[in-house]
């Protein structure tokens, strides 16, 4: 579980990102899970955008992607939701 001081540390790194996933009218595939898994392992801190109807629904499919990846939600702004999770070796250093 991340800090508000880390959260606000890790909002200020990804301002500058461009989404790296996108989920479609498809929803949460397998292969857009593995690529998840493959974007934080590589990145650390990525954005997704989450093409879905409604708010509840966008809700839902950021908080399956968290959990299926162990990733912690830093920030959702409309469909864009901002996902962190630690390397194996970390790159990113977070404030104690």
């Amino acid at each position: 579980m991340l800090t508000a001081s880390q959260k606000r540390h890790l909002r200020s790194l990804a301002h500058g990102l461009n989404p790296v996933i996108l989920t479609g009218a498809g929803g949460l595939s397998e292969n857009l899970l593995r690529e998840l898994d493959r974007a934080l392992e590589h990145h650390e801190l990525i954005k997704a955008r989450v093409n879905a109807e409604d708010r509840e629904s966008r809700d839902a499919m950021i908080e399956s992607m968290c959990e299926a990846v162990k990733a912690d939600l830093v920030q959702r702004i409309g469909h864009i939701a901002v996902l962190y999770r630690p390397a194996k070796e970390p790159r990113l250093k977070l404030p104690s």
